[in-house]
């Protein structure tokens, strides 16, 4: 199974008496949000089942994307890793799965899937993770595909 991670772009500061589910993508981050969404539109197999969290920055992540995806309540920003996992059925879904979301959640998941003494792993905003499960005498164990920054696309 391939988990596909991806940390919304840069987003506004919250103003005063703006919830933090309504903050949106500055400028920059609507750049760096249509670099990546372009490099992982050459990348993302056919069927790829997209989850974004119902917070307007990671939707206008997503929106760049121009492909189809559900916002989940589950992604939201103080999901749970274990919220994460079972919400993209790892390690057993057999279609990959792109995840839209926040840190830590995101970074979490990715230190707990590698195994990393830490409690969390610093995503960079827009960033993508590409995580891929593989079975390998008899265990499964978590490889790290690609790690891309928008800044370097």
């Amino acid at each position: 199974m391939d988990l596909i991670l991806w940390r919304h772009a840069e987003a506004e500061e919250a103003a005063d008496g703006m919830s933090d589910l309504e903050r949106s993508l500055t400028p920059r981050g609507e750049k760096q949000a249509a670099r990546m969404a372009a490099w992982l539109d050459r990348q993302l197999p056919e069927g790829t089942r997209i989850l974004c969290s119902p917070a307007r920055r990671t939707e206008q992540t997503a929106l760049a994307l121009g492909r189809k995806y559900k916002l989940r309540d589950e992604l939201s920003p103080d999901a749970s890793v274990d919220d994460l996992l079972a919400l993209a059925q790892w390690p057993a879904s057999r279609i990959p799965i792109l995840v839209v979301g926040h840190q830590p959640t995101l970074g979490s998941a990715i230190a707990r899937l590698m195994g990393l003494h830490e409690t969390e792993c610093s995503v960079k905003k827009g960033a993508v993770w590409w995580l891929r499960d593989r079975e390998r005498e008899g265990a499964n164990r978590t490889v790290i595909v690609t790690v891309q920054s928008p800044e370097l696309l």
